[in-house]
Parts: C-alpha cells; structure tokens; sequence
C-alpha cells in the first residue's frame, strides 16, 4: 500500500497548492490513502468545515489531522464532533469534542488506524502522548497504523518515533513548518520523520509574512499575522508498506510557477 501524508497547509496559498498537486501527486506514484495536517488551513490558524468538507469530499483526503490550532475557528467544536474523519489531539484532556484517532478500511479490506497526538514541550497543557499511543494501540487493531505526532521539540518527535519503532507503521513529525533530512525506516520498521514541512508560502517565517514575524521579535507589541504568498511549496512523504511495516518513505515536493 502506498500511503500519502502532506504537511501543515497553511491558508489560502496552502489550498491552492494542495488541490493543484494532489490529484497530480495521486496519480503519478498510485496513492492509496491520503492523510493531511490541515490545523492551519484556513487563515494560519484552524479549518472550517467548508475546508474539510471540500477536501473530505471533493478532493479526496481520506483524514485530516489537526494539532494546537485545532479549535481556532468558530464553530469547530461541532465539526469535530461531527465528522470522524477530522481528528484533533488524542490526549487533548477528557470532554474534548471530537477524536484524537479513526480506523477506516479501504477498498481492499484493509484497515488503517490514524492516530494524532501533540507534544508538551514549548505547547500548550496536555496529558502524556505516550501513555495516549500506548492506550490506543491497547484497545485499537489495524492492518496499518499512522501517527502524527505534532510537537514543537524535535527531541520529542524523535523520541516518539523510537518509542513507537516496530509497533506502528509510521510516525511523521508536523507542526514546526520546516522540513527536515531524516526521512527513514527505524530498525523495527516504523516510517518516520521529525518534520514533513509545511504546504505553503516558504518566502516568509513559518508560513507567516516576514514583517509581521520580525516585528514579534523586534517590537514591544507585535504587528498582526497574516499568511505569506511568496514561493509556494507543496511537501508531503510517500509511505510505502509491506504488512503492517514500512518497507520504504521519500519526500515529495513540488513548487508552484
């Protein structure tokens, strides 16, 4: 099976890329299954359900993950309680609407767990990624099992890969916008990538225009973000599976003209 997982698309330039190169990416490396992080799809900050409904529904993707910006738009609340497909951060604490994971089975039978977790270090309060993925995969049986883990440290990333190496089939790294040389197969066959990168405007810092990044670094009262438009990158890696394993991950980028 040929799994695609695309990185953070971030705003308006981030959903031109993607429905530009996904149906190209699709068909050119015959994908399977289709995950994206979409926690930044509609303005920098959030998704609403016009984006995921469009992507779920039109495009293809077969679930979107989220991350810190999960419950940034208005009304999500009620979208992640309404459609499975959508996960925020499974050790989000108890009550939280919507799913932190989601098994679907795909037209050959099999089944595909896609687990979505968020790191503690420099975010935001949550419980234990670890102990969460461990009391997933207690309950949870799949075919193929994906993790987004979607953490600010890149020590945590790494370190999430190597905890969960040879019991899922991949742990790919979202959430820093910056894609990193570390794709590879860990010895227990578990894909992994600290950083996918993100699907947006790389003229800018993190996806963000550049004056209004340079300002929260050089003024008392940082200007208002706004997204980027310059140098539109579309990134993403291409999982390859034998069994429940990894047999091979690649990056695939394409640049917008």
């Amino acid at each position: 099976m040929r799994i695609l997982m695309v990185g953070d698309v971030v705003g308006e330039p981030g959903r031109r890329l993607l429905e530009q190169f996904l149906p190209e990416v699709r068909r050119e490396f015959a994908v399977d299954f289709v995950v994206v992080n979409g926690e930044n799809a509609a303005h920098g900050h959030g998704i609403t359900e016009s984006i995921a409904r469009d992507w779920l529904d039109q495009l293809g993707v077969d679930v979107i993950t989220t991350g810190n910006h999960a419950f940034d738009s208005k009304g999500s609340e009620t979208l992640y309680q309404d459609e499975p497909r959508l996960l925020r951060p499974a050790n989000y604490p108890p009550g939280t609407a919507g799913s932190g994971h989601v098994k679907l089975h795909t037209p050959s039978g099999q089944e595909i767990l896609v687990m979505n977790l968020i790191g503690r270090v420099f975010m935001q309060p949550a419980d234990d990624p670890f102990r969460m993925a461990d009391s997933i995969l207690m309950k949870e049986r799949a075919d193929i099992v994906l993790v987004d883990i979607h953490a600010e440290a890149t020590s945590e990333a790494q370190a999430m890969g190597w905890y969960l190496d040879g019991r899922v089939t991949a742990v790919l790294g979202t959430h820093r916008h910056v894609p990193t040389l570390d794709t590879k197969v860990l010895p227990g066959g578990t894909a992994f990538v600290t950083d996918i990168g993100m699907t947006g405007p790389y003229e800018s810092v993190i996806g963000m225009t550049k004056e209004a990044s340079l300002s929260r670094f050089l003024k008392a009262r940082g200007e208002r973000w706004d997204v980027a438009t310059g140098d539109l990158q579309f990134h993403a890696v291409l999982i390859e599976t034998e069994g429940k394993k990894a047999r091979t991950i690649e990056r695939i980028t394409r640049k917008m003209a």
